[in-house]
């Protein structure tokens, strides 16, 4: 490599490392508002998973969509796991659970 080739990324990341320092040092916060006084965060993160917002002390926004996309890729990633996780003895599929599912009996 040449020195002009290792003087760029190096020009490049001191000049993002400024422009993220100059933001982070320039930045304002509020006060903080914090939760009213004897309500249950727990409860309330619930009533917010579920979109269940009228019930919930605390105003919040709704999560169910984010709730149902992760459950399905969840799923995906266990059934995922689990065929790969077969294997073949003797020319015959053998699940990763084994008998668990089947009444034992050969085949």
């Amino acid at each position: 490599m040449t020195d002009r080739s290792r003087a760029l990324p190096a020009i490049a990341a001191t000049a993002l490392f400024v422009v993220m320092a100059a933001t982070f040092v320039s930045a304002t916060f509020e006060e903080a508002a914090g939760f009213p006084e004897g309500e249950s965060v727990v409860h309330n993160l619930g009533y917010a998973l579920f979109n269940l917002g009228e019930a919930a002390a605390i105003p919040s926004e709704g999560f169910l969509a984010a709730f149902l996309i992760v459950a399905v890729a969840l799923d995906v990633a266990v059934d995922g796991a689990l065929y790969l996780a077969r294997r073949e003895d003797d020319g015959s599929v053998t699940a990763a659970i084994g008998d668990a599912l089947t009444d034992g009996g050969e085949r």
